[in-house]
């Protein structure tokens, strides 16, 4: 980070931060010319001759020539009369001959520096400049000395003066506001930064901004009290982070959620899923709503066929309105909400998107009845799919008072004229909006958006042809975007926990900043994600801190405190603490260097200095995660873009980050560090409006669509209008958002012509699907979801200049040793100021470009382009980078710690992409993982928690059964529970990976396929009782031989079907056969995915060291368990009163299943080694059903286990099941026999054993227990869904209500796709109040789930802890047991226990209630 004061010397100067940090800046000027403002001495070197300024603290002049004072009172022509001058209040200057008069009190001096050029020697002062009041020849003078080194467009004329006006770009950001603003007369322009918050010297850094800006180019005072006078300012645009900090911190509007009757808590469960799975607080974000109004009203879809009285809706599809509006019974509601002081309310009503009259009339009620704001999701967002609209509705409601409330106040600060002021705010979408039509939800993203448009607006096409990638690295996180041409936009995204469904940049945010915390545990580098914040902030912040990256940068020099603002201590006055950084690495280097020493004694120690480059290297690798994912997630290789880098900390790391990525160019724009407030100035004004249509594409349906896109397009152009915009300075743009039937991935595809004629929206969407999921799909229906448009009022403010190139060579303002990776460089400091058009700097080099230091490592090379940015050339990483193999190196384990975990990441998203599946697309229920060539585990990225360590036997039968049968180009296909296996639906698909015909490791991916034969439709029979009842059971099968894939073999294997030799009884194959197809050949391209990944690994760092590595990370997993169960036993043994810490413990659990069945725990665990075994003696023998569960699940609930007890983010792999022995006895339910079946033992038995093994280490009270598998259809369909329930409590937290437990994570549907796709209604689902178990800590509560079927279908339900309830501990109560009814045609309800399969008529209801979670401690 460069000098934050601006001032030349950096350490010369006082500096008024933190209130004010400013500086002047000439973003165009020519440099080299003799006459430029940088050159002023005219030797042509660029540089600023040294010469005290006269201006003691004030920071704005750059430039030290000798001033001319005039005696004020100044007249407005004076004061207008030079673009390029800067005035500014001062004493007289010395270089007056004649001693000015004296003060008076209505009398000051003002100093008119002559940027523009030093004076012509045949122009001399005339006597009447330095006298009372100016005089025609002072005029003249003036203008003569303009003219003389004028490079400007216009000037002035004596005596008059055409007046232009301030523009001002602001981004107010969550601790600095960023001021540019372009100031008329001067090529030059002005730059603040302000704290955001400074409550002690201004009530808002934006007005204060505007406030000093317009002192300074006045002359004028304008008290803090009165208005900002707004003749002199043209536009306003800002950004700001108002809603995202409310939204952060809830700190926004107190409001209430009104939703349709049954559906009280749809928001508060969104889709089931908890945002961590190791985290058994099962912590989520807390709701933004205070009170929930359900309206007894009802909108239903009218069924194919269904001949009824029927409604069109908005989106074309028929619907009923089964109940309207019950105005009535909603007013009592209403008042109670005002009674309590509720006054804002968001409105989702169930299918509201394409039939809005309800929320209409609730709007209407709310607003007479003296509500202060409603936000309707079917205004905000009309799109399919109630969670996220009324999420959406929830944040809108919250935000847009704090946003108005803001606003006004901002607004109030200006005079009467402000309505003659242009002013604008950004939207996460990158467009800009007036104050009226500024909202909470568009707001999120506001100040990130300007940074994308920032970059991509001044880079992309006039300084690369490559796509860019932004990387805006901040304090505690980093923001990575991409731009190729147009703004990449996403509809959805989560911000803050919760889910926003609206057009807005796709910015992805990483939890890796300045900030990061510095931590060597279990043997490796630590980076993040904890953030040490900015108070009290890194060591060297002098408040206490503790060491993060900020430090480590600074230990390598990279952060040059001659160049930060003296603004910490006690006084805030003294410069950053390199002493203190240099002792907290001393001490982190003993325990270092001790560890090391401990592994080998021969070991050399590491210095401060590698252990800091250690650290940085780690961060490094940790922000190249979410690039990789953001570009190769969509089909792009990351290594063919740019590196676009701005913020405070980026341009430091910008050379080792592109080396990492394989870019070989870096971009880092002049005013990278405020370049989120220069996009401002580059936006566009943008207006878009969406409506819902639901339709095959065909002919018919385009010419509808085209009919709307006309309609909506006229709306937005006339909102535009309205704003002051011609019709030639509209563009517009048209969408169709597409999707293929059966799947649930729509892409927004933009109209390529001018008429929608001309359009051929079908195939861009088959390119673009292609292009993203890398398949198409062949005779599939495309549908169409919605109609979008968008205009653009182009405003054309902020245009870059071209410099002319320098003569003359760079001159360094001093050398600073900074440490890279071969050791201490001297290394020479320029200022870009001092820099032209065409300078090179070979590294190593150090760039200060205002508040950002540039670090240009060796071997790289910096160029000054055209447009006065910076473009490093980036050199390759050498062919093989060699590390330490024999013992770990406590860096490079870190870094491949990342490296094995992101392409285990990476595999799984090529899977999630390029699969068909709902199951594995949406409710993400697949793994991927990557395993040594012995078969154990090295990564495995964390989907579902049931296949945790599962593969790892999986791929072991494997090679065992293969054995030297394996070639190059084979791909392998399993499902079957005897080798390895979970449960049939969960095909396993293994790629062997050979270096010159050496087997060196191996790729797997195992996803859930909804069907796969079986005696019921969905794959998920309650009543099975052997494994080939369950569907087609594939023990080895080579699915890919030698590079071709055989599909006539799979195909058999799936699809025929198993005839029972008994009874004759034939039991049919796979009823999606094309389906299955697709998802194993996704599953093929996610293993070769993983396979180039590991060959770039293995490329960069030799065969040897990747293998070596394989195992070190094991090793250091296999610590980091031992460690726990070292301090487990010992808890253990203290409660017991035992004092030898040294000793074994044994600890006895087991737990029932609703049949009877027995899950005996033995736990032994030997605290002087941290190893224990988990014996399973006295477990029941093999069930006469189906919830016999194979070794591998027991495997995968015990390393779950470890790793949530563990409690850091430890690699997941074959290490973790080191100091643990697994003791199964064979022919137990948990070890049964390759004939039982076992499809329930996978989604019920695998969370009876969690509980078991958690209850025995005291963590937490038992949870729900079970997965509540939900299976319907018939020949036409099939429909499979999990249902949440209570978590357990814990030693100091409640459990959290309906929520997925333990080993599973998968996603529910949302109520109206569930409704548009299936036959069903949904009545209810929510909460099942007081289900949890009393305790101190109550357990969660479980959920109620209500389904009418509306045609004949066969449901079965495999559910558990419907006769054992889930157990409270340390004298909390259970939590409730689950229960499934049916209520039927004549309204009787039936109870169907726990697992079920009946023939449901049209008209009856299932109704199933999961359990609730356990409590934890005696209740009062």
């Amino acid at each position: 980070m460069g000098n934050l004061n601006g001032d030349e010397g950096g350490d010369e100067e006082k500096t008024s931060f933190p209130r004010e940090i400013g500086k002047k800046i000439s973003p165009w000027d020519p440099v080299g010319n003799p006459h430029s403002r940088r050159d002023p001495s005219g030797d042509g070197d660029g540089d600023v001759d040294e010469n005290p300024s006269p201006h003691g603290d004030d920071n704005s002049i750059l430039v030290p020539i000798p001033p001319i004072t005039i005696p004020a009172p100044l007249t407005p022509q004076i004061l207008l009369l030079v673009k390029s001058f800067h005035l500014t209040t001062i004493a007289p200057s010395p270089s007056s001959k004649r001693s000015p008069p004296a003060k008076s009190p209505s009398t000051t001096s003002t100093v008119i520096p002559l940027a523009a050029a030093p004076p012509s020697p045949s122009v001399k002062p005339p006597p009447s400049l330095y006298q009372g009041s100016p005089s025609t020849d002072a005029i003249m003078y003036v203008e003569q000395i303009h003219l003389a080194g004028s490079r400007f467009d216009h000037f002035c004329k004596m005596g008059s003066v055409r007046e232009e006006k301030l523009k001002f770009c602001i981004d107010r950001g969550g601790t600095f506001t960023d001021v540019y603003a372009e100031i008329p007369g001067q090529s030059e322009a002005r730059v603040m930064k302000l704290l955001s918050v400074d409550p002690a010297n201004y009530d808002d850094a934006p007005i204060e901004g505007i406030r000093r800006i317009l002192e300074e180019y006045t002359g004028h005072k304008i008290p803090h009290a009165s208005k900002i006078p707004t003749d002199k300012i043209e536009w306003i645009r800002m950004g700001t982070t108002v809603a995202t900090n409310a939204l952060l911190e809830r700190k926004g509007e107190r409001i209430a959620l009104c939703v349709t009757c049954g559906f009280r808590d749809l928001l508060q469960i969104g889709n089931q899923a908890r945002p961590k799975i190791f985290d058994l607080t099962v912590a989520k974000p807390s709701n933004l709503y205070e009170e929930v109004i359900e309206a007894d009203e009802r909108v239903e879809l009218i069924l194919d066929g269904e001949v009824d009285s029927s409604v069109k809706g908005i989106s074309g599809e028929l619907l009923r309105v089964a109940k309207p509006l019950n105005e009535e019974a909603l007013k009592p509601l209403l008042k109670k909400l005002l009674d309590k002081g509720i006054s804002c309310l968001a409105v989702v009503l169930l299918h509201s998107y394409t039939y809005p009259q309800h929320e209409i009339l609730v709007e209407k009620l709310a607003l007479n009845m003296g509500f202060r704001h409603v936000s309707l999701s079917s205004a905000l967002t009309p799109m399919v799919r109630a969670v996220p609209r009324g999420l959406t509705a929830s944040v809108d409601a919250y935000l847009t008072p704090v946003i108005k409330e803001y606003l006004s106040g901002f607004m109030s600060k200006f005079d009467e004229g402000l309505g003659n002021v242009n002013v604008l705010f950004m939207q996460s979408d990158g467009g800009l909006a007036p104050e009226s039509r500024f909202s909470g939800h568009k707001a999120i993203l506001s100040g990130p958006a300007g940074g994308v448009v920032g970059y991509s607006q001044t880079l992309f096409g006039l300084e690369t042809e490559k796509p860019l990638i932004g990387f805006d690295m901040g304090g505690t996180s980093t923001d990575v975007s991409r731009y190729a041409g147009s703004y990449e936009q996403v509809l959805e995204t989560q911000i803050a926990g919760t889910i926003i469904q609206a057009p807005q940049l796709d910015i992805n945010t990483v939890a890796a900043g300045g900030g990061s915390k510095l931590k060597f545990q279990f043997g490796s580098f630590r980076v993040g994600p904890e953030s040490v914040g900015a108070h009290p902030g890194p060591v060297c912040y002098r408040k206490g801190g503790e060491l993060a990256v900020t430090d480590a940068n600074l230990i390598l020099g990279t952060l040059i405190p001659d160049y930060f603002p003296s603004i910490f201590g006690p006084n805030e006055d003294q410069k950053l603490d390199i002493e203190a950084t240099r002792d907290e690495f001393k001490k982190l280097a003993e325990q270092i260097n001790s560890y090391k020493r401990s592994q080998d004694p021969l070991t050399k120690d590491m210095t401060v200095e590698e252990i800091a480059l250690g650290f940085v290297s780690v961060a490094n690798e940790t922000m190249c995660r979410p690039i990789r994912q953001l570009t190769e997630m969509k089909g792009h290789e990351t290594r063919n873009h740019a590196l676009a880098c701005f913020g405070g900390a980026g341009p430091q790391h910008a050379c080792s980050i592109a080396r990492a990525l394989g870019m070989s160019e870096v971009l880092i724009h002049r005013f990278c560090g405020i370049l989120s407030a220069y996009g401002m100035g580059l936006a566009d004004v943008i207006e878009e409006a969406q409506e819902p249509y639901s339709a095959v594409y065909d002919p018919e349906s385009i010419l509808e669509a085209a009919h709307r896109e006309t309609i909506l397009l006229a709306q937005v152009r006339q909102k535009l209008k309205g704003q002051g915009f011609t019709d030639e300075s509209i563009s517009t743009e048209s969408f169709l958002n597409l999707r293929y039937e059966g799947t649930d991935t729509a892409i927004m595809v933009k109209a390529k012509g001018e008429q929608p004629s001309e359009n051929d929206y079908a195939l861009e969407f088959v390119k673009l699907f292609q292009q993203e999921y890398g398949f198409k799909l062949q005779n599939r229906k495309i549908l169409i979801c919605d109609v979008r448009v968008r205009a653009i009022g182009v405003t054309n403010i902020l245009k870059p200049q071209s410099l002319e190139p320098v003569s003359w060579a760079p001159k360094a303002k001093g050398h600073y040793k900074v440490y890279f990776e071969h050791g201490w460089h001297e290394t020479p400091l320029f200022k870009l100021e001092n820099l032209g058009f065409g300078h090179t700097l070979a590294g190593p080099a150090i760039i200060m470009n205002g508040n950002s230091t540039v670090i240009v490592e060796p071997g790289c090379r910096a160029v000054i382009t055209k447009f006065g940015n910076i473009k490093i050339e980036i050199q390759s990483s050498p062919r093989v980078t060699k590390v330490a193999e024999k013992v770990a190196d406590v860096v490079q384990l870190s870094i491949f710690n990342n490296r094995f975990m992101g392409i285990a990441e990476q595999m799984g998203r090529t899977l999630q992409r390029t699969s068909i599946s709902t199951n594995i697309k949406e409710r993400l229920d697949f793994s991927c993982a990557l395993f040594g060539p012995d078969g154990g585990l090295v990564a495995n990225a964390p989907h579902v928690p049931v296949h945790l360590g599962a593969m790892s036997s999986t791929v072991r039968w494997q090679l065992e059964y293969w054995g030297d049968n394996l070639n190059e180009g084979d791909v392998l296909v399993t499902n079957h529970p005897c080798s390895g296996g979970s449960h049939l639906p969960d095909i396993t698909v293994i790629t062997p990976v050979f270096d010159n015909e050496k087997l060196v490791f191996f790729v797997a991916s195992r996803g859930h396929h909804a069907e796969i034969g079986g005696i019921t439709p969905g794959s998920m029979p309650p009543f099975s009782v052997s494994i080939w009842e369950e569907g087609a059971a594939i023990k080895a099968f080579k699915l890919v031989e030698k590079g071709i894939f055989q599909e006539e073999g799979i195909t058999n294997l799936l699809q025929s079907p198993y005839i029972d030799e008994a009874s004759g009884r034939k039991i049919p194959g796979t009823r999606k056969l094309q389906d299955n197809l697709s998802d194993l050949h996704a599953q093929v391209a996610a293993n070769q995915r993983g396979i180039s990944l590991i060959k770039e690994l293995i490329e960069q760092y030799s065969l040897g060291t990747v293998q070596a590595y394989m195992s070190h990370v094991q090793i250091n997993a296999e610590e980091a368990v031992r460690e726990m169960l070292r301090s487990v036993a010992i808890r253990v043994i203290r409660q017991s009163g035992n004092s030898d810490e040294n000793d074994s413990v044994t600890i006895e659990e087991e737990d029932y299943m609703d049949d009877g069945s027995v899950i005996h725990l033995k736990l032994t665990i030997n605290a002087e080694k941290g190893e224990a075994i988990f014996d399973f003696d006295g477990t029941s023998s093999e069930v006469y059903g189906n919830w016999n569960a194979p070794e591998a699940v027991t495997s995968a609930a015990v390393i779950y286990c470890l790793r949530c007890l563990v409690d850091i983010d430890i690699p997941l792999n074959q290490g973790c099941l080191a100091p643990v022995k697994i003791l199964i006895p064979s022919g137990s339910f948990i070890s049964p026999s390759d004939r039982a079946a076992v499809v329930g033992g996978n989604v019920l038995t695998s969370q009876r054993i969690t509980d078991v093994v958690l209850t025995a280490f005291q963590a937490c009270a038992c949870s729900q227990g079970c997965m509540n598998n939900l299976t319907f259809g018939n020949d036409s369909f099939g429909y499979y869904e999990t249902i949440g329930g209570g978590s357990g409590a814990g030693p100091s937290w409640h459990g959290t209500s309906g929520v997925q437990c333990h080993m599973t994570n998968t996603r529910m549907t949302d109520p109206e796709i569930f409704e548009q796709r299936y036959p069903v209604l949904l009545h209810r689902f929510g909460l099942r109040e007081n289900s949890g178990g009393n305790g101190v800590y109550s357990g969660g509560n479980g959920l109620v789930r209500e389904i009418e079927f509306r045609r004949p279908v066969v449901v079965s339900v495999l559910s558990e802890r419907r006769v054992h309830a889930p157990r409270g501990l340390n004298g909390g109560k259970d939590g409730a047991r689950g229960a499934n009814y049916l209520v039927t045609k004549d309204k009787r309800k039936v109870y169907l226990g726990g697992k079920n399969t009946v023939e449901v008529q049209a008209g009856e209801i299932l109704q199933i209630l999961t359990p609730g979670g356990g409590g934890w401690g005696s209740p009062l």
